[in-house]
């Protein structure tokens, strides 16, 4: 388990929500994929029972067609007429409000009608064909959908079944053709079932999303605990570990010092090597001083004891005068384009430290004639700092990596050995404890530019 005194870093806490994230993703996606396929079984179940209650109705609907072809050259039995003196066919029993039955004569002539009108599409008879069964089934498709509001009027699609009719009777060649019925029905019921359906999906996977939701932050935080306290132990071995390099770099840094204050007491043959140790202790002295800040910047949350509000533009011009003689002696030019009276609220070294590293970073890579160029600029109450440089630049596929610690690219370490890889890893933490980021956009052998963003006081 992590102490409760000890703070999470902002990677850690990224790397949560991404996880969570990605997990709630791929279920979400499981769920969408599953309601659809539930969906569409259900619709299709529900579509073949409506075509099967469909052709019962079409079935029963063809033994009454003789009955009324017969009825129009005869008088009709009052047997067969109701109250109102409509046709009464015996097995008129719709079992659906929206239903309706539709007789018609070889012609395509309407001769007799059952339940309400749903459809206004005309009728064209169809094509004979030569069968062995006494009903054809040609023809089964949806008409076009009428909305139907809360009104009482329809809702949903309608869908027809036409078949001819053939006489009982039969001939050597084929059987002989009465007639047609046409039956429609409206797909209300079947809409009203798929939109409660539609919704019981969809609040049961808001459920299931937020439940896993929960119990995915629960197993992330408790699989990465193990991660974090790893990552804070090697934290703090760093920390001691800087910590008390420090005192024999010291040691050594001094005795190099005093040693090489006497020259005559060193036989000349020896002067070099002293110069590589004093080399390399100013080396190690720097990048013990650097794991020391990365790791206290770790435990800090703000720098609001060290932070006061300043002109950064004079912080600039102090890192201009710092480094223009170097500059000169690289043979590079060194252009400054400040705006003036710019105020941000801010710990001065820290921000010191963050642009020092940038401007070193460019001076280090550009090139005998090259020019790096320092300006600022207040945009909506943000203050945008950039250092420019026209150096070997950064291939596109090492940009995501430069804020790495301990990270160079290859063409970086071979213009220059001595580097840590620990400069943009501190700029970064230290935009970062300021409210500001650094972006970098680069172009391999024109330059590249390191863009700060600070908020102004």
């Amino acid at each position: 388990m992590i102490p409760d005194s000890v703070r999470i870093s902002p990677q850690f806490k990224a790397l949560r929500w991404r996880l969570l994230l990605s997990s709630l993703g791929v279920i979400g996606g499981t769920l969408a994929a599953f309601g659809a396929v539930v969906h569409h079984v259900v619709a299709l179940n529900l579509e073949q029972q409506s075509d099967h209650d469909l052709s019962l109705l079409a079935d029963a609907a063809a033994h009454s067609l003789p009955d009324i072809l017969a009825s129009r050259h005869t008088s009709i039995p009052a047997s067969i007429l109701d109250n109102d003196g409509d046709l009464d066919i015996s097995w008129q029993k719709l079992q659906q409000e929206h239903q309706a039955v539709e007789w018609f004569d070889t012609q395509g002539q309407l001769v007799g009608q059952s339940g309400n009108p749903l459809l206004t599409i005309p009728f064209k008879p169809l094509q004979q064909q030569s069968t062995n069964t006494r009903k054809n089934e040609n023809e089964d498709d949806a008409a076009a959908g009428q909305d139907i509001d809360g009104d009482g009027t329809l809702d949903g699609l309608i869908h027809q079944l036409t078949v001819p009719v053939y006489s009982e009777a039969r001939t050597k060649t084929k059987p002989v053709l009465q007639g047609y019925v046409r039956v429609s029905a409206l797909d209300g019921e079947i809409a009203a079932e798929l939109k409660r359906l539609r919704s019981g999906l969809q609040w049961g996977s808001l459920l299931a999303l937020g439940l896993s939701a929960v119990g995915g932050w629960w197993l992330v935080r408790q699989s990465l605990q193990p991660i974090e306290a790893s990552m804070q132990q090697l934290k703090q071995f760093t920390a001691d570990a800087s910590h008390e390099l420090r005192t024999p770099l010291t040691v050594i840094k001094t005795s190099v010092d005093v040693i090489q204050s006497h020259p005559e007491r060193v036989d000349v043959a020896d002067l070099p090597k002293l110069e590589a140790i004093a080399s390399a202790t100013r080396q190690m002295s720097q990048l013990v001083d650097d794991l020391l800040w990365l790791t206290r910047s770790d435990q800090i949350t703000d720098n609001q004891s060290t932070a006061l509000t300043f002109p950064i533009d004079e912080l600039l011009e102090e890192v201009v005068d710092q480094y223009a003689p170097e500059a000169e002696q690289r043979c590079i030019t060194f252009k400054a384009v400040l705006q003036a009276d710019t105020m941000v609220y801010g710990d001065p070294y820290s921000l010191k430290r963050l642009m020092t590293n940038l401007v070193t970073n460019a001076l280090y890579y550009t090139p005998k004639g090259g020019t790096v160029t320092l300006s600022s600029q207040e945009e909506h109450n943000w203050v945008v700092i950039n250092v420019q440089d026209t150096g070997i630049g950064i291939a596109a596929e090492s940009l995501p990596f430069v804020f790495d610690r301990f990270w160079r690219a290859d063409q970086a370490r071979a213009q220059r050995e001595e580097g840590s890889g620990l400069g943009l890893a501190i700029a970064q933490a230290i935009a970062n404890c300021h409210s500001g980021e650094i972006t970098v956009t680069s172009e391999q052998g024109k330059g590249s530019c390191f863009q700060v963003t600070l908020p102004t006081a």
